[in-house]
């Protein structure tokens, strides 16, 4: 078994054991931390298949921006841990379900023969100007250009859902109107009050 191998079972066993953590450990920072670990060993997996644009996007997009996002999203929030659990056994049966059909879902794919490992080019037969970044942005922006597009316009519906969803009016918040502020009259601002003078005693 060679060096690389290695590197890859590794990397894989980290990654499903992570995963497993994610859906299984009950603590919510503890599962986010162990996504964390599950993007970084994809990542490794990503160098090893000579993609190192894809390996750097994952940790820099992924573990240092969304997780860290997660992470305090989870620690503001006060999530009752009890009242999630009560609820656990409710969603059991639809939950096995579905993880039995991804699974057929899967030994389908990996039983078809259109799926099988695929022949990586040996680092010293590529070119000396070889960029995988420009080949991966040729693909995205020719062969898939319009699913790229598509996904693009979906994650802006998602976005723009989130906010219509979260947004609340409440009466009682305070708040200044500028263009109140500016459509006043000058002379209004500020205004000479006659006083008569106070008289000694």
């Amino acid at each position: 078994m060679e060096f690389k191998q290695l590197i890859f079972y590794f990397f894989g066993m980290v990654l499903v054991f992570a995963a497993a953590m994610v859906i299984t450990v009950r603590n919510p920072v503890k599962a986010a931390l162990f996504l964390v670990l599950a993007f970084v060993s994809a990542a490794g997996l990503w160098l090893l298949l000579q993609a190192e644009f894809l390996a750097i996007v994952l940790v820099l997009v992924y573990v240092g921006a969304v997780m860290v996002l997660f992470l305090f999203v989870v620690m503001m929030l006060d999530i009752n841990l009890v009242r999630l659990r009560e609820g656990f056994g409710e969603y059991l049966p639809i939950g096995a379900l579905v993880a039995v059909l991804l699974v057929a879902e899967m030994a389908i794919i990996l039983s078809s023969d259109g799926f099988g490992p695929v022949q990586m080019p040996d680092p010293g037969s590529l070119p000396t100007g070889h960029s995988n970044t420009r080949e991966l942005g040729r693909l995205l922006y020719t062969a898939y250009a319009y699913p790229f597009e598509i996904a693009a316009a979906i994650l802006l519906t998602a976005i723009v859902a989130a906010i219509v969803l979260t947004l609340r009016h409440r009466k009682d918040t305070k708040y200044q109107n500028p263009a109140q502020q500016i459509n006043i009259n000058p002379r209004e601002r500020m205004r000479v009050v006659k006083m008569r003078s106070e008289k000694k005693i």
